[in-house]
């Protein structure tokens, strides 16, 4: 599997622009993130996986593949609803993977969707049933390996921030400010902020 790629030059520019980052960053040292460059098949998985263990998600994983051959827009518009259901997930997520796989078909050009912009693609991706904007930005992240990603919506990011900042709550403004003290190697911050928030 690739891994999401980043080196000296965001390190260093991280550590020059927040010296507690750049602390953590020392200590932690290079952190590898495997990447799902499809993003069509990044989006199923991601939806796959919400609100269930990293095992649970797997195992389900590995009966679609069991079912379908591939992971296709194809091979699911194709499937039994009550056929994926059965890989072990609820008749709602089954429906949400059936509902991507259409647009995929019709809407979503997923192979084009590096030619677009950060929040082009979160709107895009946003208004399926099932995607919200924090698995569209976990996509920009994890598939298209955008450069300068910092959720908000995401609990562990926030956590980790306020570990790293000893802070007690986390308001969205002073959210941003370190967002944008980050920028444009927010992703590489995100995945530093993930590790601290386990700290």
């Amino acid at each position: 599997m690739p891994f999401f790629e980043y080196g000296h030059q965001e390190i260093e520019y991280l550590k020059r622009r927040d010296k507690k980052l750049g602390a953590a960053i020392d200590k932690i040292g290079i952190i590898q993130r495997e990447i799902t460059p499809d993003p069509f098949t990044a989006l199923v998985s991601s939806v796959v996986s919400q609100q269930i263990s990293k095992k649970a998600a797997e195992t389900v994983w590995n009966r679609m593949f069991a079912l379908l051959g591939t992971i296709t827009p194809e091979s699911i518009t194709q499937a039994d609803l009550f056929a994926i259901k059965g890989c072990g997930m609820s008749e709602r997520k089954a429906g949400y993977i059936k509902g991507i796989a259409h647009a995929a078909i019709s809407e979503v050009k997923f192979n084009q969707l590096h030619t677009l912009t950060d929040d082009e693609i979160i709107k895009k991706l946003a208004s399926l049933h099932g995607v919200g904007v924090w698995t569209a930005e976990m996509l920009l992240i994890f598939s298209l390996s955008r450069p300068d990603v910092v959720s908000y919506k995401d609990l562990a990011i926030c956590r980790g921030m306020m570990n790293l900042y000893g802070l007690k709550e986390l308001p969205k403004e002073k959210f941003e400010r370190y967002r944008k003290r980050y920028s444009p190697y927010g992703s590489v911050a995100s995945l530093y902020l993930w590790e601290l928030s386990v700290m």
